[in-house]
């Protein structure tokens, strides 16, 4: 804003040290001094741009200047007035109309000949200082805007924070919940039978010397009592642990949630056929080689949707992941791609790689189980 304030004013002063020097008039010193008096006032309002009161106080010196200069020695300086008028109005936030009213005054004492050029000049001025005003008016808006958007920001991490923090102490709890319920259910089913083993145990020993016959039923007793304990115990132990196909598509779609909350896309998971035919260890080098390709989508695809699918057919296991990105041509194998190859064929399986229509990559594993 200031070069163009500036460069107005430059305008107009060369124009009016043209009209004086070539012209049929002749420019005096006292014309050169106030050129320059003008100039190093003008000069120095950007200079203390962050001291309104001052640069105030510079403008309305410049306009009292021009005044001045324009009775005293030469009327072209009325020129410069409109521009000092609205340069005025923008530090003062004022009403441009006003500032135009006021330069139009002037307009009665101007000789015949340069009332065009000072109309012009004029309403010159005013078209400029009005668009700087308008974008002076964005430009406020938008950092309005942009720090209501940065507190909201804030808002939102502190949120967030909190959240994320009731997030681990609601795992933490739920932790504590599973082992009270774990503790408490073996004490009631495997507590009491192992109590009731450890007396029938004690009276055998007891027993052992004076009544053989009763104390090898109590110990007969007691090993029944321990082994249904035991049994307990294993079907406890069995019912709380998850089966290998369900943590490995929970962790799929655990991903792809965390996918879709970090980045601007979205993430989906599917899954067809029986999964328990997958072991752990596939279950791994499916998990593996989707991470890597999801990252090779997220480096390289530009996508905004990506699809992990895990299909069990009748003689392999298929797992894909494709996203709707730009794609390549032609696929150079890097260390990403070689790895995924390589966890694949430990287990007998095999990697396909396409990128005519997005970027996908199918991994294909045997299916030992198939009948």
């Amino acid at each position: 804003m200031d070069l163009w304030i500036i460069g107005n004013k430059l305008g107009l002063l060369v124009y009016i040290i043209l009209s004086v020097s070539i012209l049929p008039k002749t420019g005096t010193p006292w014309d050169i001094l106030a050129y320059l008096i003008y100039l190093c006032v003008n000069v120095t309002i950007p200079i203390f741009r962050n001291d309104a009161r001052i640069q105030q106080l510079l403008s309305a010196c410049s306009a009292v200047l021009v005044v001045y200069f324009a009775y005293r020695l030469d009327t072209s300086f009325v020129l410069l007035l409109p521009v000092n008028l609205y340069e005025l109005v923008l530090l003062w936030e004022g009403r441009r109309r006003i500032a135009l009213a006021i330069s139009l005054i002037p307009l009665v004492m101007i000789p015949r000949e340069e009332l065009p050029v000072y109309i012009l000049s004029t309403f010159l001025s005013f078209l400029l200082y009005t668009g700087l005003r308008l974008q002076m008016e964005r430009l406020k808006r938008v950092d309005e805007e942009r720090e209501t958007l940065r507190l909201e920001m804030q808002n939102l991490s502190h949120l967030l924070n909190k959240n994320q923090e009731y997030i681990r102490q609601s795992e933490y709890t739920i932790k504590l919940e599973e082992r009270n319920r774990l503790s408490q259910q073996i004490h009631d089913e495997v507590g009491h039978a192992m109590a009731g083993a450890l007396i029938q145990m004690e009276a055998s020993r007891t027993l052992l010397a004076a009544n053989p016959d009763k104390s090898a039923e109590l110990l007969g007793n007691a090993i029944s009592i321990s082994k249904e304990g035991l049994e307990r115990i294993r079907l406890t132990l069995k019912d709380m642990k998850p089966r290998s196909e369900e943590l490995g598509i929970h962790r799929l779609r655990l991903f792809a949630d965390e996918l879709s909350a970090k980045h601007a896309l979205k993430a989906t998971v599917t899954h067809e056929g029986n999964l328990d035919v997958i072991t752990p260890m596939q279950w791994r080098i499916i998990h593996e080689n989707a991470t890597e390709a999801v990252t090779n989508s997220l480096k390289y695809g530009h996508a905004s949707a990506i699809e992990i699918e895990v299909r069990v057919l009748n003689r392999m296991i298929r797992s894909s992941v494709s996203d709707n990105g730009i794609g390549a041509r032609k696929i150079v194998k890097g260390l990403g791609i070689v790895g995924m190859e390589e966890r694949a064929a430990s287990v007998g399986g095999t990697v396909i790689v396409d990128g005519a229509h997005g970027f996908r990559v199918t991994t294909l594993l045997p299916n030992d189980k198939s009948e």
